[in-house]
């Protein structure tokens, strides 16, 4: 599971770009119960931070990037971000945003895989990450729905170390790899991937993407605030043998995320 006890190669923050900063911030409340803290930042650099309980839990920022779509961004941890930036490089990766500093809080840099599949990195200084995980209204699980299985674990597993189960998934639906960061035992998962055919990544136009998976107390409940808000279901909401009850769902401007109320162990 997600923990906040950070290693590296593990999930630790997570931010959204939206063209309209308000509307977001207003329909994560509705759907997520969040809080959120503008930081004041002028009108060109508009965003702030969303809190649960008081908690932080995900980053909110305007959209500049001409043609970009709004998206989820998932940061990994690591110890020298600059190292990492080396090893994307030679793993065939693009680098699209160079390590950068953000004053004694951290450092930053945001990669593409090879086939187009878009992460970040952070080095933590002062900041480590977001406060509350794996709890209702927070980040549970991070996914990557991508054209190359194959391809997307040897890539990321060389830059992370990251270690790879496979689930085969109910009726004939194909494999699941589970991740879990270098040298820890499983019950530390932190994401999974999938592969897809190009025609079932329409959302990026064949490119693959990670999303997060939030979790919630009740699915259907979560989804009636989606669609009474503005957002739609790309999928669910249904129940998944083992894991709970989970719906794909996208937010007004069309960034995609999951909900899930885990089932009871």
């Amino acid at each position: 599971m997600i923990t906040t006890d950070f290693v590296p190669g593990s999930p630790c923050w997570l931010d959204l770009g939206s063209p309209d900063v308000p509307a977001a911030a207003a329909f994560y409340g509705a759907v997520l119960g969040w809080d959120y803290e503008s930081m004041d930042a002028g009108e060109d650099m508009e965003g702030g931070m969303f809190r649960k309980d008081g908690k932080v839990v995900a980053g909110l920022g305007k959209l500049t990037e001409e043609g970009a779509r709004s998206a989820w961004m998932i940061y990994y941890r690591v110890t020298d971000a600059d190292a990492t930036t080396q090893a994307v490089e030679r793993a065939g990766g693009t680098v699209r945003v160079p390590p950068r500093d953000f004053e004694e809080y951290g450092r930053m840099a945001q990669y593409s895989d090879p086939l187009g599949g878009q992460f970040a990195v952070w080095q933590p200084g002062k900041d480590t990450g977001v406060e509350l995980v794996d709890e209702p209204g927070s980040l549970s699980w991070t996914e990557l729905y991508t054209s190359d299985a194959a391809a997307a674990k040897d890539f990321y597993g060389g830059v992370f170390g990251w270690q790879f189960s496979e689930m085969e998934l109910p009726g004939g639906g194909g494999t699941y790899s589970l991740i879990t960061p270098a040298g820890l035992p499983e019950e530390r998962m932190h994401g999974g991937l999938m592969e897809m055919s190009e025609e079932n990544l329409a959302l990026t136009s064949g490119r693959p993407y990670w999303h997060p998976v939030f979790a919630v107390t009740d699915c259907d409940a979560a989804v009636a605030e989606v669609t009474g808000n503005g957002g739609s279901v790309q999928m669910g909401p249904e129940d998944a043998e083992g894991i709970g009850r989970l719906a794909v769902c996208l937010d007004p401007s069309k960034a995609d995320f999951v909900v899930l109320a885990p089932g009871r162990s």
